[in-house]
């Protein structure tokens, strides 16, 4: 409903072209989000390849000095000290659908994609707020639990983190996609860190570790759940990896009905290769 954006670079701006773009110009302007052109981005992405993500500011040409610009960058608040969950979450539960099976989806930056995704394979999506309890997220007509994408370091939400744990223990479906792939992944014992480079865009091949399937994926993260970290003793296993990077794109659990995945299959933009996340999801409501 609002862009969450905080500044738009681009090489060159075409606002008089198209029509698209001239909307894109008049809801910047609306919403007070700053915006220049005339930069050369791809010098800018190799240095943010070689540095990795920084904080910045934008500043008009000429308008005063590069020493004062820097200072007001480091001023900027760490991306890692950042509540952005808080402030993009619903604040009260509300239900999407009319299917039967009622799925809870706990809401961190939830896309619209996703409810959409399983409210067509006939269930009802109830939305909750990023500060649910676990009485409320795991009622007794709730059928299976999702914890939804959202920005972020999932290593400040510990209240989160309780609700999966609670959520692994009670064995209900449970779905986990992004950063709720990387809460579970921390609720089930393993670390979590930030990626040099972080995963945007919609062509990261994921491979399938039990069938050897590879799939295009969207992806938007900066951080990843550490394989190596995951406690044995967690009945959690690695299921898919990056082979970009080799990084861990998915868990599932060896007994329960769990599943995470670092990516988002429902696009939104981006491919849909990997929908059939959500028909797995929806098949064990009923198992």
């Amino acid at each position: 409903s609002r862009p969450w954006l905080r500044g738009l670079i681009v090489a060159n701006a075409t606002a008089a072209v198209t029509d698209d773009a001239r909307q894109l110009v008049h809801l910047l302007r609306d919403r007070g989000v700053p915006a220049i052109a005339g930069l050369d981005t791809r010098a800018l992405a190799r240095h943010l390849r070689a540095t990795g993500s920084q904080r910045a500011v934008i500043t008009a040409p000429n308008d005063g000095d590069p020493e004062a610009a820097a200072a007001a960058a480091r001023d900027q608040q760490r991306w890692e000290d950042q509540d952005f969950v808080a402030q993009v979450s619903t604040e009260a539960p509300h239900d999407v659908g009319a299917g039967g099976s009622v799925v809870a989806v706990v809401d961190y930056g939830l896309k619209r994609g996703i409810v959409r995704a399983l409210v067509q394979r006939g269930v009802r999506v109830r939305v909750l707020p990023h500060n649910v309890g676990v009485a409320e997220a795991l009622a007794h007509d709730v059928a299976g639990l999702v914890l939804s994408p959202g920005p972020g370091d999932p290593a400040r939400l510990t209240g989160p983190a309780g609700l999966a744990r609670a959520a692994i223990a009670d064995g209900r479906p449970l779905l986990g996609v992004c950063l709720g792939h990387q809460i579970i992944g921390r609720a089930a014992g393993a670390e979590t860190r930030r990626l040099r480079y972080g995963h945007h865009g919609a062509n990261h091949p994921v491979r399938d570790l039990t069938s050897g399937r590879v799939q295009v994926t969207a992806q938007n993260h900066e951080v990843e759940v550490v394989g190596e970290s995951l406690p044995a003793s967690s009945g959690f296993l690695v299921s898919q990896r990056n082979l970009n990077d080799g990084s861990v794109e998915g868990l599932r659990h060896r007994t329960l009905p769990i599943e995470t995945v670092q990516y988002h299959p429902e696009g939104s933009p981006g491919p849909h290769d990997a929908m059939e996340v959500f028909d797995r999801f929806v098949e064990r409501l009923s198992a």
